[in-house]
């Protein structure tokens, strides 16, 4: 049997989900995990689900016989075959703690992509990622040759066919035009609960604020800088007896799993954008498992 996951975006109307699961029975497909959610305030329906094709109909199949069911309710729509792994990049500066946290990941298939290529603006993670048998691209980013080392960088991501790029830690602003152009495929991690404690230093400012929570942020990048669309937060509690550094240590790891997260989210097609925001659905039964220990 075949799994398909089918992601759907509208205007808000009713029959919607009727109507796809009319269709879907139709075809000897049984659904086996199902998300919806209405955003009545920018009038848009998302849905993600998960199926089997009991029929052994194909992928194309269904998605060209779903054609005037979708135009119907004026859907975006997309069936997805899981089994194909997201090709993505990883952009690192000189903090390897979100880097070396998604090469595990990687390794032990709890994060299911293809990792296509590495890029960073320094050699200190060369033989890291070398030992893991990973193109590893060393681009060096100043103010005089910014747009060409941009473009280096684009022209890796279009000959290996990247569908996502992952700043874990680079520490370079992107381009407005490298943002447009990868819109939606960029994601960042942000170290700081956002929209708090903003800038170069956000722990040593939560630091001197005797704040009680720190955290993480990972959102998709957009010419805003870290005003891009929220993927995935959480916090580490700390107290007064913690020093700056400690904040640093704690921060780095919620860092890491954060990205993480929010990886997961999108590879598994459970991340909707909906004007400034995002719904992320849960994920389907399995989808956490790795394929070995370690």
């Amino acid at each position: 049997m075949t799994k398909i996951i089918l992601t759907v975006s509208c205007p808000v109307r009713p029959g919607i989900v009727a109507a796809i699961s009319a269709y879907l029975a139709e075809q000897g497909c049984n659904i086996h995990d199902s998300s919806q959610f209405s955003d009545i305030a920018n009038d848009r329906f998302f849905m993600r689900l998960s199926f089997v094709s009991e029929q052994g109909r194909s992928r194309e199949a269904l998605r060209d016989g779903f054609a005037a069911t979708a135009a119907s309710f004026d859907m975006d729509y997309e069936f997805h075959d899981p089994s194909e792994k997201m090709k993505v990049i990883i952009m690192v500066s000189r903090f390897g703690h979100c880097l070396n946290d998604l090469l595990y990941r990687w390794r032990i298939g709890a994060l299911p992509i293809d990792i296509v290529a590495v890029i960073s603006n320094h050699m200190d993670y060369q033989k890291v990622v070398v030992n893991h048998d990973l193109p590893f691209h060393c681009i060096k980013v100043t103010k005089a040759n910014k747009p060409e080392a941009e473009a280096e960088q684009m022209r890796i991501v279009r000959e290996t066919g990247a569908d996502l790029i992952v700043l874990a830690r680079y520490m370079q602003i992107l381009s407005d035009e490298m943002c447009k152009e990868m819109s939606g495929r960029i994601i960042n991690i942000h170290h700081s609960f956002l929209p708090s404690f903003k800038g170069a230093n956000p722990y040593k400012q939560a630091f001197e604020r005797g704040v009680k929570l720190i955290g993480a942020t990972s959102h998709y990048v957009t010419a805003d800088l870290d005003e891009g669309p929220i993927i995935e937060q959480d916090t580490v509690r700390v107290t007064h007896a913690q020093s700056s550094e400690d904040y640093v240590s704690l921060g780095r790891d919620v860092e890491s799993q954060v990205l993480a997260r929010a990886i997961h989210a999108h590879i598994h097609r459970r991340v909707f954008q909906s004007g400034d925001k995002t719904v992320v659905f849960p994920a389907s039964p399995g989808e956490y498992a790795s394929e070995r220990m370690g």
